[in-house]
């Protein structure tokens, strides 16, 4: 149920005074840096590329601008659906029940945005970071595969747990497992109830800890008993803010606010950890000699399995050095540290593929059902041996490290170069989360600079040889996968730069494919990306014709009336012939310049598509239109194709 106004206020007025006396962490914090400014401006114009290349230097989404707006109210009251979509799958709040989450549905410009933003509940819009929480936290009860090296024992209570996680969430643990990484079995004090170890495992597992203390009925131990334990563990494991979940009470906004804060310095601390270890160890080999690498199990960062990616080959000059062999043995109890050996290539024209092997923990990979598969299996890989198993993962080093990133921390810095990569590389893994950060950065860094203006209506030509991806390959991407936003995205791209591609015979190859992807074709059918160019070519226009007050060429459903379209283009086009008559025709006084300016002559008037000459730009929009429909019609007589 919407709350009326008045409600508003008062909720408004209640949740300042708690952000007043720092019982809650104001949501929407006041944001006057240039970045920010950037963002607002980005969703005012409906800017794709601008807001995502924004949100991913790490600017607040859910900051106000001097006027107490957020990006996510600017982009639903301008009316911008794909902004106000990325705004929301990149973390932006939308709670029904606080005053801005109320103000942005009241400013939903459409109902279209208006469902969308009713569709984010609480998981999907204000916790980014609980996929991965819930992950950690369910290791402490998975058994099957076995991923835990550790076990932690009070009186007959045993955990199974993991020595990168204590190491990377307790100081304590940190220093006491550097020291001696083959401890596998770790006694804590029988003096100190087992509830409050519980509690303090749950907290180091980015669990939420229980306002009950864990106590039921049938504990035999108070909760002043538990308490106490509690305290002793968190002065022992170096874990003070523990005490910061305990004391939230029964608020449970400000019990959230706290897990969030947690579950975020818990992601920092295994990023830390991540970085430093598994990256930093991570070893260059030559790929003949890469499945002969030994690393001990019993290594300084605790991994249990090598992740393999392979390199391109490269050429090698002479007297390139080529390491023969990994030392795996002492020094860093077992962390490689470069190869003992060196071998001079004695020709210059000698080819080396390169492979780089990365120590992770099987603990992690299980967020992808492709390795979830294969460690809970009877594969080889699944088996415990004296050396790590290394498993060869195809794709490229810098694809593969954007997926452990994203697998340790939940981030992915994904370049636009390596957009589709990432994208079939998650696919094969079965990691969706990823595959929808790929395809998000693809439809919004891909799409490439947004301005108000037409491309008809610039003098810039835009450079086809700068366009961050090749769309041909986005729309087979989108097909092979079935990422229907891939697909959607490719026919609005191409329709919006139609005049680019439809005389280009990769294009009409590509319309072809389009056709022939529909098994037992007949006369009667359609092509389902013509049809979506159409679409989107016709709101191409359509927004050109209502932002010029001519409303009256579309049709009762917002559609483009071609008819309509068609007589005004004549009727300027017979203006322009008779206006000719009595002019020095352009191309004799300003020649020189025709290169320079393909769209608008130095005169004032507009040149079309077919290089016909148009009074104004409305009449130029109608005879573009029918321009492009026209060369479509024809492209499909030469493929023999009816759409």
């Amino acid at each position: 149920m919407v709350l009326r106004k008045d409600e508003l206020e008062v909720q408004l007025k209640d949740e300042h005074q708690l952000i007043r006396d720092g019982v809650l962490r104001d949501d929407s914090p006041l944001d006057v840096s240039p970045e920010f400014q950037k963002l607002c401006d980005a969703c005012r114009i409906g800017d794709l590329k601008g807001c995502q290349e924004v949100i991913a230097t790490g600017v607040n989404i859910n900051a106000r601008d001097l006027f107490d707006y957020t990006p996510l109210i600017l982009a639903s009251l301008c009316g911008h659906y794909e902004v106000v979509q990325l705004l929301l799958e990149s973390g932006a709040l939308c709670e029904r029940d606080t005053f801005q989450g109320e103000r942005c549905l009241y400013n939903a410009l459409n109902n279209r945005i208006r469902n969308l933003l009713l569709q984010y509940d609480y998981s999907k819009s204000t916790d980014p970071l609980q996929p991965l929480a819930s992950h950690i936290y369910s290791l402490l009860t998975r058994n099957t595969p076995k991923t835990s090296d550790i076990s932690l024992t009070a009186g007959l209570e045993v955990w199974n747990l993991h020595k990168f996680i204590l190491s990377a969430r307790s100081p304590y643990f940190q220093k006491k497992l550097v020291a001696a990484p083959e401890t596998s079995v770790w006694r804590l004090a029988s003096t100190i109830p087992r509830e409050a170890f519980q509690v303090a495992l749950r907290y180091l597992y980015l669990g939420d800890v229980p306002s009950d203390l864990g106590l039921d009925s049938n504990s035999v131990v108070t909760e002043e008993e538990v308490l106490t334990g509690i305290d002793k563990v968190s002065k022992q494991l170096e874990i003070e803010s523990l005490w910061e979940g305990l004391l939230s009470g029964n608020d449970r906004r400000l019990a959230r606010q706290r897990h969030q804060d947690e579950v975020t310095r818990g992601r920092d601390q295994i990023e830390s950890f991540y970085r430093n270890n598994v990256l930093k160890y991570k070893i260059c080999v030559d790929s003949s000699i890469a499945a002969d690498v030994k690393w001990t199990r019993d290594n300084g960062i605790f991994a249990d399995v090598l992740l393999r990616a392979d390199t391109e080959e490269v050429e090698l000059g002479s007297g390139h050095e080529t390491p023969r062999t990994s030392n795996t043995s002492a020094p860093l109890n077992g962390i490689p540290i470069g190869p003992s050996e060196m071998l001079l290539s004695p020709s210059p024209s000698r080819k080396s593929r390169q492979s780089v092997l990365f120590p992770v923990h099987r603990a992690m990979l299980l967020r992808s059902e492709y390795f979830q598969t294969m460690f809970t299996s009877s594969f080889q890989e699944a088996q415990l041996t004296e050396y790590l198993h290394i498993v060869k993962v195809d794709c490229s080093p810098a694809v593969l490290e954007i997926v452990l990133d994203f697998l340790y921390t939940e981030k992915a810095d994904i370049p636009i170069e390596l957009a589709l990569d990432v994208l079939f590389a998650a696919d094969m893994l079965f990691i969706e989360k990823l595959k929808t950060k790929a395809t998000i950065v693809i439809s919004t860094i891909g799409n490439g600079p947004t301005t108000l203006a037409d491309r008809t209506h610039t003098d810039e030509v835009e450079d086809s040889e700068m366009e961050p991806i090749n769309i041909y390959d986005v729309i087979r991407a989108g097909w092979f996968l079935r990422v229907q936003r891939l697909e959607e995205f490719s026919a609005r791209y191409l329709a919006y730069r139609l005049e680019d591609y439809i005389d280009d015979a990769d294009f009409e190859e590509l319309i072809l494919e389009s056709a022939q992807r529909i098994e037992k074709r007949e006369e009667t059918d359609t092509i389902e990306l013509l049809d979506d160019i159409r679409y989107y070519l016709s709101e191409r226009f359509r927004l050109r014709f209502e932002d010029s007050g001519l409303e009256e060429i579309m049709d009762e459903d917002g559609e483009i009336n071609a008819q309509a379209a068609q007589a005004i283009a004549q009727a300027s086009t017979a203006t322009d012939e008779a206006i000719s008559m009595t002019e020095t025709p352009a191309n004799e006084k300003h020649e020189s310049n025709e290169s320079h300016i393909p769209n608008q002559l130095l005169n004032g008037e507009i040149r079309t598509l077919d290089g016909e000459i148009a009074g104004d730009e409305f009449a130029a929009d109608a005879i573009n239109y029918q321009v492009l429909l026209g060369k479509i019609d024809k492209m499909l007589d030469r493929l023999n194709l009816d759409a």
